[in-house]
């Protein structure tokens, strides 16, 4: 699996390697963020906004992200509700309050047994649902009381999914096809990266590192090339610009030369 990292100003691979793919994207993010940040510091960049897909969304990404100062434009995963439909959350009494106007306070933080992830349960007593004229429809028809978790990150989801949603988020999107896709696409058809014939992710990430350092050896030698060719220009805008003023001061002499004769 290759995870590569691409500024948004000239397309350049800032960062790139390979990993097992025995994990999902987002559990690589903050070693990647990590890795990233100090090289750009190194060179005296400041690195303030983190542009990636859906498959990088968790809980725990957008809390690491803020931690480290930068501003997070990461879709949610469509799973992502933030609570029950119907549901209101109080932020205060960190609690929801049901359609019938029950409160289903907080009870606990857990980790899910299938994910990892750090979770939040509300529970309310069955008491009370047992009077509820809507059980039937909130609970179904074993349940007695209504139980649901949350994630423990819903504030830095909300915080999170309010960017995205946001005149600015939409426009880092379209930077962020615009630039992470064309870089993948050049380094799989062009650059030898379609698939990779060796054995261990040593070999592999050496094989990703020569293909990146090609890439951006390209993009630089094309910036010289441009660089040249307009520092020509202005020079040759330049040179231009005092033979019209020589030109100018000549044909003013003699003119001047002119009217003195005929004087």
């Amino acid at each position: 699996m290759s995870q590569l990292s691409v500024d948004t100003a000239h397309h350049v691979i800032t960062d790139i390697k390979a990993y097992h793919a025995d994990k999902k994207d987002n559990q690589y993010l903050q070693d990647i963020s990590i890795r990233l940040k100090r090289r750009l510091l190194q060179q005296g960049f400041i690195w303030r906004n983190c542009v990636a897909d859906t498959g990088y969304s968790s809980g725990e990404n957008y809390a690491f992200l803020e931690q480290e100062g930068l501003e997070s434009f990461i879709p949610p995963h469509g799973t992502y509700k933030g609570g029950p439909e119907g549901f209101h959350y109080n932020k205060e009494q960190d609690n929801y309050t049901c359609p019938q106007g029950n409160i289903i306070p907080f009870k606990k933080v857990f980790r899910d047994y299938k994910t990892g992830t750090k979770k939040k349960e509300y529970r309310v007593s069955s008491k009370i649902c047992k009077q509820c004229p809507i059980k039937v429809q909130c609970l179904g028809k074993t349940a007695q009381e209504k139980k649901f978790s949350v994630t423990y990150y819903r504030e830095e989801y909300e915080r999170n999914n309010t960017r995205v949603n946001s005149k600015r988020g939409r426009y880092m999107k379209s930077k962020r096809q615009s630039t992470v896709e064309p870089v993948f696409g050049t380094l799989t058809q062009f650059m030898g990266l379609r698939k990779i014939n060796t054995i261990g992710i040593e070999q592999a990430n050496k094989v990703m590192h020569m293909a990146a350092i090609a890439y951006n050896l390209k993009k630089y030698l094309k910036f010289i090339d441009k660089r040249v060719r307009s520092e020509a220009k202005s020079l040759v805008f330049l040179l231009l610009q005092k033979l019209g003023i020589i030109l100018v001061k000549i044909i003013i002499y003699k003119r001047l030369e002119k009217r003195v004769i005929i004087i």
